[in-house]
């Protein structure tokens, strides 16, 4: 297995795989980042021992299963699977797959981790686009059990079958996409919260903080126990349907990215990435925020599994 780009998203799906038993090759353009992966690896497998979801010894067998490979041909070189983990643009990708192909077996299985651009453009200048197919993990996606599985247009079904079956055996929650399209579920759902949420900053009714604050600590503590569906059944599907005829005509629904989303990226201000957005983000906060958000959803992750199983 090989796992091309070994940043953000790259180096916790190379861990999902090194620690279910997989040997995974990761690579990556720049060697810093390449560096940088197995200790950014480790970092994250402390958070998974603390709650008592990984033995010691698994994390060094999962630090063990991953080769990082300074050349792309070497890193896929005999992988039955390969995914892409690299910036989401799409001539990007698809300059990618094109070097790929070549470099596989004609059973070896392509996948994108693209988190929006459509599948069958993604893979529309390959050969063989049947072993092709979209794997979307989020963010962590060591941590976050949903993968997304999205076949093009020409993915052949036993194609997504294989995958499914290897997210599960990774422990995974694998969720099978009917059909191609850009933003797939979660990113379609996640961003129409967001323009919504950003609408509110913009027309003054509450500062960045106090909207983060309603989903934290209002319905946002319900969705890791039930979607918007299931939530609407136990509500009442009548309740639903008479707010649905009052407000939906207020919401926002412009087709173009919110003022204050261009403004900070104008400015510089890009998040944890450049220590600012819509909060301020000095290094020593950022490591901290992040490493709790980590604990915390593995201690979710846990209570809604053992809710589960009882």
């Amino acid at each position: 297995m090989a796992v091309i780009g070994a940043g953000i998203m790259g180096h916790g799906i190379a861990q999902v795989f090194a620690l279910a038993g997989h040997q995974v090759r990761l690579f990556d353009p720049n060697p810093e980042v390449l560096a940088l992966a197995k200790q950014r690896v480790r970092s994250s497998l402390d958070s998974f021992v603390q709650v008592g979801m990984v033995t010691e010894p698994d994390a060094r067998r999962c630090l063990d299963n991953i080769i990082p490979h300074p050349e792309l041909a070497s890193a896929c070189q005999g992988a039955g699977l390969v995914i892409e983990a690299a910036p989401e643009k799409m001539q990007l990708k698809q300059d990618l797959f094109a070097q790929i192909e070549p470099l596989v077996g004609r059973e070896a299985v392509l996948a994108s981790n693209t988190s929006a651009l459509a599948i069958s453009r993604v893979g529309e200048g390959l050969a063989e686009p049947g072993r092709f197919l979209g794997v979307h993990f989020w963010n962590p996606p060591q941590v976050i059990p949903c993968v997304e599985v999205i076949p093009g247009e020409r993915t052949e079904p036993e194609v997504c079958d294989r995958v499914v079956d290897l997210l599960k055996g990774a422990g995974k929650e694998p969720v099978r996409l009917k059909q191609d399209i850009p933003g797939f579920l979660g990113n379609r759902l996640q961003h129409a919260l967001q323009r919504e949420a950003l609408a509110l900053v913009e027309q003054g009714v509450a500062e960045p903080e106090d909207v983060d604050r309603v989903v934290r600590y209002g319905f946002g503590l319900r969705l890791a126990l039930m979607g918007p569906l299931e939530r609407a059944d136990l509500g009442g599907l009548d309740t639903t349907l008479a707010v649905q005829r009052y407000l939906l005509p207020m919401l926002d629904n412009r087709t173009g990215p919110s003022r204050p989303l261009v403004d900070q990226v104008e400015q510089g201000r890009l998040g944890v990435k450049t220590g600012g957005g819509f909060y301020d983000w000095p290094q020593e906060k950022a490591a901290k925020r992040q490493a709790q958000r980590d604990r915390a959803l593995l201690e979710i992750i846990k209570l809604t599994r053992d809710i589960e199983e009882a």
